[in-house]
């Protein structure tokens, strides 16, 4: 059976690591934001060089439920590929959803190696040069995120005039 074959746990709350915007996060982000579906970043920048990372999007972060900056939050005591930064992450949503029903993306193999060990599940958009065992780890993985199709996790799908 292939990763296509396979059926996902419905996710409730979806997790971001981009200090810059992947092709399709907008997107991505507004319809999830407009479904009520809450989203927040993990990144393992500091506060400081995220906001200089990001400095041409500060409205796009702006939509976000919450930021979590694993190399200047005091609550993250390990970094990636340690699960901390993600179990913080989904603690600072007002209704602390369980692991397993978080949805994080990442682009790194420490990133999903994290993910996992939280017991989230991990879609990875991965570097195109980046070799296939480094993909493997994944719960899935998309070339592009504006090829995710949010209904394989449960969440709701694009609607129609917005694909």
């Amino acid at each position: 059976m292939t990763k296509k074959d396979m059926q996902f746990k419905p996710v409730t709350h979806v997790l971001f690591d981009m200090d810059g915007l992947l092709l399709g996060a907008e997107k991505l982000v507004r319809h999830l934001k407009s479904k009520k579906i809450p989203i927040a970043v993990a990144t393992s920048s500091s506060e400081e060089t995220f906001k200089l990372k990001t400095t041409n999007h500060r409205e796009f972060f702006k939509i976000f439920d919450h930021i979590v900056f694993g190399s200047s939050d005091p609550e993250v005591k390990n970094g990636k590929p340690a699960p901390d930064i993600f179990f913080i992450c989904a603690s600072r949503f007002p209704d602390k959803p369980a692991p397993e029903n978080c949805l994080v993306f990442e682009d790194a193999p420490n990133g999903v190696t994290a993910a996992l060990a939280a017991g989230m599940q991990v879609v990875m958009v991965p570097d195109p040069r980046m070799d296939e065992l480094n993909r493997s780890r994944a719960t899935f993985c998309v070339d592009r995120l504006e090829n995710f199709k949010p209904e394989v996790f449960g969440l709701p799908p694009y609607d129609s005039a917005a694909t």
